[in-house]
């Protein structure tokens, strides 16, 4: 599943060439994916300039007068720009046709979703959609830090692991980029969430922080679905230190790292360099 590099990549990508034009047409070719898709996304959304391309946690809001589109690309979706013309393949559920520089279409946002997990919906002007709404600070944020971190776990009997995982506490921050920051940190992904002291917490929030930054600038991970819009994989797979690594030796000790079934994930961690 694209994380939260992989959603800011794909910002990144398409905002220069979708914000600032009017959508003249959008085209679905069925009529819902994880949800079904709201009859404002084609009543509303043509005839509209888009203002901006923003993130929320793992969502895309693409911003208009009259709303604003809210995507996720589920477990295996991808927006690419495209030539309005360019042939469909399988699997391309919606195209959101833009204008071009002269009379007719120009480029089109094609979305692709092969196993129908991502969602095309919409926020009203003024409103925070239900999906929205109750979400934690973003990591990348100065929202978030050692200290939020700790207040939230006080008492907390949950492994740490879930813990930064829950999208209530810190958003985006999903399997592998848990993984790699608790080992980063040296915290091992069972300790109890309410165990961990201010200290260790104001470690775990900068690793989070920088492995972020630094994944979104290799272009995020690619592990089996995900391409950026221009088709260029991710690099950040090839510095995982932890995440899908388990019985290979540890970055640090050279010991087997471990392997478990945690929150119904995979978990990777080494016993001796994460206490």
């Amino acid at each position: 599943m694209p994380e939260l590099p992989e959603v800011e990549t794909t910002r990144r990508g398409i905002a220069p060439h979708v914000a600032g034009r009017r959508v003249m047409a959008v085209t679905l070719r069925r009529a819902n994916l994880r949800w079904p898709i709201p009859d404002e996304v084609t009543r509303l959304l043509p005839g509209q300039r888009i203002d901006g391309v923003r993130r929320r946690a793992k969502y895309l809001l693409l911003d208009t007068a009259a709303g604003s589109a809210l995507l996720h690309l589920g477990m295996s979706g991808s927006l690419r720009v495209v030539p309005a013309a360019t042939p469909v393949r399988g699997h391309d559920h919606v195209d959101i046709v833009l204008e071009g520089n002269g009379p007719g279409p120009g480029q089109a946002l094609r979305f692709n979703d092969p196993r129908r997990f991502g969602c095309l919906l919409w926020q009203a002007p003024g409103e925070v959609h239900a999906l929205l709404r109750g979400l934690g600070p973003e990591p990348l944020s100065e929202d978030f830090d050692g200290d939020q971190l700790f207040s939230r776990s006080r008492g907390r009997s949950t492994p740490v692991k879930a813990f930064l995982m829950d999208q209530r506490i810190v958003v985006g921050v999903g399997n592998i980029y848990a993984a790699e920051a608790l080992f980063a940190a040296g915290i091992s992904p069972l300790r109890a969430a309410g165990k961990v002291s201010r200290e260790r917490y104001a470690r775990l929030a900068r690793e989070v922080k920088r492995i972020l930054a630094h994944a979104i600038q290799r272009g995020g991970t690619t592990l089996r679905d995900f391409l950026a819009p221009d088709g260029a994989p991710g690099y950040f797979e090839q510095e995982l230190a932890a995440y899908g690594r388990g019985g290979e030796p540890c970055p640090r000790c050279a010991r087997p790292l471990k392997e478990a079934w945690l929150a119904q994930r995979a978990t990777v961690w080494c016993g001796h360099c994460q206490r």
